[in-house]
C-alpha cells in the first residue's frame, strides 16, 4: 500500500488532512480528560464527608473504649458513644459511595465526549484513507505492465466522468477496444492522475 500520493498537490492535501485528523483526535482526547477532571471535582464533598465521618467514628470509638472501663456503669455509658460512632461510620460510607458514583460519571462522560468525534474519524475518514491506499498501491504495482495499464484504462472508462473522457477524444472507447496503445496509455494516465500517481512505467 502507498501512504501518500506521488503528485505534490494531492500529497500535500493528504498530509494536511492527516495532520488535521491527528490534531482533531488529540484535542478531543484532551477535552475528554478535561471533562473527567471537572466531574471528579464533584467528589471533593464526598471525600471530606468520608474523612470527617471516619475521624469522628474513630474518636468516638476511642472514647467509648475508655468509658467502658468505668466500673459498674461502663457498659451503659459506652452505648451512646457506640451509636454515635456507627452513625459517623454511616456518614463515611455515604461519602465513599458518593465518590464512587462521581468516578463512574466522570468516566462515562469522558468516554461520551471522545466517542462521537472518534466515531466520525473511524467511520468517515479512515475507510476512505485505507481504500485510497489499497487502490493506489495496486495501481502503482501494475502501471508498468501492459496488462496493468489495460486494467487502469478499463477502470478509467468505467469510473471517470464523461467530460474527462471526452477530453481524450470522441472515439476513446473505440480506440481502447481496438487496442490502440496511445488510447490505453492516455486512459491509464487519467486514472493514475485521479489517484494522485504519476504515469511512470512504460508500456512494453
Amino acid at each position: 500500500m502507498k501512504l501518500y500520493a506521488e503528485r505534490l498537490p494531492a500529497a500535500l492535501s493528504q498530509l494536511l488532512t492527516d495532520i488535521v485528523v491527528v490534531i482533531w483526535v488529540y484535542l478531543w482526547i484532551r477535552a475528554g480528560l478535561w471533562v473527567h477532571d471537572m466531574v471528579q471535582k464533584l467528589a471533593v464533598p464526598g471525600q471530606k464527608l468520608e474523612d470527617a465521618g471516619g475521624g469522628i467514628a474513630a474518636n468516638l470509638a476511642d472514647v467509648g473504649g475508655r468509658v467502658s472501663g468505668v466500673p459498674l456503669v461502663g457498659d451503659q455509658l459506652v452505648k451512646p458513644f457506640n451509636g454515635a460512632a456507627s452513625a459517623a461510620r454511616a456518614l463515611a460510607d455515604a461519602g465513599r459511595e458518593q465518590q464512587e458514583i462521581v468516578d463512574q460519571m466522570a468516566l462515562l462522560l469522558a468516554v461520551l465526549a471522545v466517542s462521537v468525534p472518534m466515531a466520525l474519524v473511524l467511520v468517515l475518514w479512515l475507510p476512505l484513507r485505507v481504500r485510497w491506499m489499497r487502490r493506489a498501491g495496486v495501481a502503482a504495482a501494475v502501471r508498468g505492465e501492459p496488462a496493468g495499464r489495460d486494467l487502469l484504462a478499463l477502470r478509467a472508462l468505467a469510473g471517470q466522468p464523461l467530460n474527462e473522457l471526452a477530453k481524450l477524444g470522441p472515439d476513446i472507447a473505440q480506440s481502447w477496444r481496438n487496442g490502440d496503445a496511445e488510447a490505453v496509455d492516455a486512459l491509464a494516465a487519467l486514472e493514475l492522475r485521479r489517484l494522485g500517481l504519476t504515469g511512470s512505467g512504460r508500456r512494453r
